[in-house]
This record gives structure tokens, C-alpha cells and sequence, in this order.
């Protein structure tokens, strides 16, 4: 890591505050058990929070390795997931013409 001095945490603690607030609401809970399954994880944002509060007021290098190692997996998470779809470089050929149905109706 670089020099402790200039370094920032990757995001502001109220941030980091702010995600842990909704993944512990009622309406994310919800939300997210419909949709996974299961209750949300939301013990990561705790101690994000935490590290950053006391990067804020220590400057320890703990809390600094703690939050870079976070945000690193939170980005490798986001990666994992390729496109469903692969993207088009430009239209069809045909995509001008009539779908085959709309012909049938005429």
C-alpha cells in the first residue's frame, strides 16, 4: 500500500454507513429474500464501517488493509457475472422489413 498519509478509505465513512443502513431495512430484507432466497449479508458493511471510522481516527494501517481487501472483493464480485446476452455490433440486416406475424395479419 502506499504511503498512509495521502490515503483515503475508497469511499466516505457516512457511505458505508448509509449501505449498512438499508441492508439491515425491512424493505431490502424482503426484497432480497424474495429474490435470493436468503437473508441479506450485511455484516461486511459493519465492519467496513467500522475500519473506516477507525482509519478516520487512527490512521491504522489494520483498518486500511481491511477496507482495500473489502472493496477489492466487492469489485471481483461484481466481475464474476459475464452478460447473458452477447452485444450486437449493429442492427440485423433485415430489422426494417415486417415481423413475420404482422404480415399474417394483413
Amino acid at each position: 500500500m502506499a504511503d498512509a498519509g495521502g490515503w483515503r478509505p475508497p469511499r466516505p465513512c457516512e457511505a458505508y454507513r448509509a449501505e449498512w443502513t438499508l441492508c439491515r431495512s425491512a424493505r431490502h430484507l424482503l426484497h432480497h429474500y424474495y429474490v435470493h432466497g436468503e437473508r441479506p449479508a450485511c455484516e461486511q458493511w459493519r465492519r467496513d464501517l467500522a475500519s473506516c471510522r477507525e482509519w478516520e481516527e487512527r490512521r491504522s494501517a489494520e483498518a486500511q488493509r481491511s477496507l482495500c481487501e473489502s472493496e477489492r472483493a466487492r469489485v471481483q464480485a461484481t466481475r464474476k457475472h459475464a452478460l447473458v446476452w452477447t452485444l450486437r455490433q449493429s442492427p440485423p440486416a433485415d430489422w426494417h422489413l415486417p415481423l413475420p406475424q404482422e404480415e399474417k395479419d394483413q
